[in-house]
């Protein structure tokens, strides 16, 4: 039997649909809402992106938790999940930006996020002690899980970041966003 975080990891990507459509579908946004919301959807895509540049492709797994490298410069020299945490403010910006049902929406929205991504993190956590042992450890014991710290992590991994790579490979991330505001926009003109 699968156990949960593998679920979870498995299918992180298309877990939030449900939550986005029932958004969607209550949706009641403002001007202010829709530009805060648009403001946090901008700050997630911008830390997700600057994950993806540093740490590649390989963060599109979808079967295992896996790595071929640790990743320790870029947005993670100042916290180990940048991309989950970008996919908080993604997620965030998007439930503000619809208004619908506020405030238990984002009640409800952040709850799933913490049981979803707290399992995931402890799978991934798990694979790179094993993967890479007192090197992780050294870089979990120094480096915040979800929150930046005020000098960057000094390790010995160097990335070669691709900026075409990174948004080849953030493409999907980039259309569900786009799609998600113009349903948005949509469902404010006809409500």
């Amino acid at each position: 039997m699968m156990d949960i975080r593998r679920l979870f990891f498995k299918y992180r990507s298309y877990t939030p649909i449900p939550l986005i459509l029932v958004a969607l579908y209550l949706a009641r946004p403002t001007v202010l809402s829709f530009f805060s919301g648009l403001v946090l959807i901008g700050l997630g895509e911008g830390l997700r992106f600057w994950g993806v540049l540093y740490a590649g492709s390989a963060t599109r797994t979808t079967g295992e938790a896996g790595a071929c490298r640790l990743v320790t410069d870029g947005p993670f020299a100042f916290m180990r999940n940048p991309l989950y945490t970008g996919n908080f403010f993604l997620g965030l910006g998007m439930t503000v930006m619809g208004w619908a049902w506020m405030p238990w929406m984002a009640a409800v929205f952040l709850i799933f996020f913490w049981i979803q991504y707290s399992q995931i993190v402890a799978l991934e956590e798990e694979f790179l002690l094993k993967r890479f042992g007192d090197m992780y450890e050294h870089y979990r014991r120094d480096v915040p899980r979800w929150y930046f710290r005020i000098h960057p992590y000094v390790g010995k991994e160097r990335s070669d970041p691709k900026f075409l790579k990174a948004l080849k490979s953030e493409r999907n991330t980039l259309q569900a966003i786009a799609s998600i505001v113009v349903l948005i926009l949509i469902r404010w003109h006809f409500r």
